[in-house]
């Protein structure tokens, strides 16, 4: 990361992710890059997602599993002046294919809570009828990286380790 100073710790990052309603997972097919959004939900230092099980994101991953994913949180114009308010956290790993019934439900559970969990009377049934056409996968962070800039009240921008009780 060139601006060190807008670094943030492992667990502003996961922060973001836990909060971000999706993250664009970065692929390479072939030699060239293919990037998609997806909906995510963390268990640890674990992402997990769901999608078909076949197509093109799928082949990509059987074929090289190393992937980028990047969320992004608040983003806002900074008041008065000519740049943005952001936070971020990038996450690296390889993508593999969840086969066991188990982890597939647990990884659904967990995806499904976090994003319809008015629904999750409903979450058996769902499972039954679509549990064999759904395929998941999970990333285990390799790497992860978490970035802010941000303004305090007094229009000096707010560094890590800066008191927040200013904002």
């Amino acid at each position: 990361m060139r601006r060190r100073d807008r670094e943030m710790p492992k667990e502003f990052a996961l922060e973001i992710i836990d909060k971000c309603g999706y993250a664009v997972l970065s692929m390479i097919d072939q030699d060239a890059p293919y990037a998609v959004p997806i909906s995510v939900a963390r268990d640890g230092d674990t992402v997990y997602f769901h999608c078909a099980k076949e197509g093109r994101k799928t082949d990509i991953l059987r074929s090289y599993p190393r992937v980028c994913l990047v969320f992004v949180g608040d983003v806002r114009p900074a008041f008065d002046k000519f740049t943005t308010e952001y936070e971020s956290a990038i996450v690296t790993g390889n993508a593999r294919e969840v086969l066991k019934d188990s982890e597939k439900i647990h990884a659904l559970r967990i995806i499904c809570e976090r994003y319809t969990p008015s629904n999750m009377y409903q979450f058996d049934e769902a499972i039954e009828k679509s549990l064999d056409r759904t395929a998941i996968w999970k990333v285990d962070i390799s790497t992860i990286s978490g970035k802010r800039k941000k303004y305090g009240p007094d229009g000096e921008e707010v560094k890590y380790g800066r008191p927040l009780s200013i904002l």
